[in-house]
């Protein structure tokens, strides 16, 4: 497709432009897309702000940042025309983690984890542009009641349904999910809707554990601002009552909090599932109480990214056992992406989550 479009051009820290590109050109094994809504992430913050270097060879632009988005399809490559998988018009989100399918690790199955994988947004061009091009095995079709923006939080959503399989819910359980970010509040939707008897959502926000309220969370605690109606001054205790002492099931942390991550160990109980799925610092260190740990059998399991969780995603949001639509409070035009960045960074008015839209 011949043409201009407008990108985002992320070149170094605090320095990205609005830049008039050719629209790229996908090769047969590529699919071109007209993106219409692109989520901001953590991580784009952190690139542009140079507190993480890209994944490109040099860890520097010039780059379209942007992960986590949906669109149209507005070109096929030979190979996916031939397969009949995709054509103009398709409403799609994109799994911007796009693995070699040929290394040793894929071929074990372990596809977040391949040597070779290509990440949009991160290694090549992304969202934060009128047009972008994808492998075609990262296309996955919006169902028809799911709208563009709520497509573009399907990435997040999909590493939330990673961790909750991990987290191995049973009917019944007592389950704590510490961080009540966007990905924080879907995971605490998703393992109420996995079977989970009692969900506690944890942190240190009361806009943020609000929305959790209002998507559902019957529980919600603070347990740092002493002028919160949700104030508990002592975590572990409070779990302990609401559990006869046998604390908690399963304990989630969405965040990169050490704190976070070491107050999931106080609060769990016999043979409890603990999930670290946040970002701490590279130096950072967890402390376990290691004889307690295994005295009570406990399974510590990490998360990182979504394999295999795109498909279990969309149906989720499909069919309503996850409501994204309050997490997005706020929507920015491509060409104000810099404030909107900033405004995300500095959580101005209570922003949860900021969606950029076409």
């Amino acid at each position: 497709m011949a043409g201009k479009m407008k990108a985002q051009v992320f070149y170094e820290p605090l320095k990205m432009e609005l830049k008039e590109r050719d629209i790229p050109t996908p090769s047969d094994e590529q699919v071109l897309i007209k993106v219409k809504a692109c989520g901001i992430c953590g991580s784009d913050i952190a690139y542009y702000w140079g507190e993480s270097p890209l994944e490109t060879p040099d860890g520097k632009g010039p780059l379209v940042l942007g992960h986590e988005y949906s669109g149209e399809v507005a070109e096929v490559g030979a190979i996916p025309e031939k397969l009949g998988l995709f054509k103009p018009g398709d409403r799609v989100v994109l799994d911007p983690v796009q693995y070699c399918n040929a290394c040793e690790i894929c071929k074990r199955g372990y596809v977040n984890l391949c040597e070779n994988k290509e990440v949009l947004g991160v290694s090549a061009d992304g969202g934060f542009a009128e047009y972008s091009i994808s492998h075609y095995t990262g296309l996955h079709k919006l169902p028809d009641n799911v709208s563009f923006e709520q497509g573009a939080l399907t990435e997040p959503l999909a590493c939330a349904t990673y961790a909750l399989q991990n987290a191995s819910v049973n009917p019944g359980d007592f389950a704590v999910v510490i961080g009540p970010g966007a990905i924080g509040i879907m995971m605490a939707q998703l393992v109420k809707s996995a079977g989970a008897g009692k969900v506690v959502l944890v942190g240190t926000r009361d806009y943020r554990l609000e929305v959790g309220k209002a998507v559902g969370v019957e529980t919600v605690i603070n347990n740092k601002d002493t002028n919160s109606p949700y104030y508990v001054a002592d975590l572990k205790e409070k779990i302990g009552e609401m559990t006869d002492e046998k604390f908690a099931d399963v304990v989630l942390t969405p965040t990169g909090a050490i704190s976070a991550m070491e107050m999931a160990f106080e609060i769990s109980g016999r043979r409890s599932r603990i999930v670290f799925f946040g970002l701490p610092g590279a130096d950072d260190k967890i402390g376990i109480p290691a004889l307690d740990t295994i005295f009570w059998d406990k399974t510590i399991q990490f998360s990182w990214l979504a394999p295999f969780t795109w498909p279990t995603s969309l149906q989720a949001l499909a069919n309503g056992l996850v409501n994204v639509d309050p997490l997005v409070t706020h929507t920015i035009d491509l060409e104000n992406l810099a404030q909107g960045l900033s405004d995300v960074r500095e959580r101005k008015d209570n922003v949860m989550k900021a969606v950029v839209t076409m």
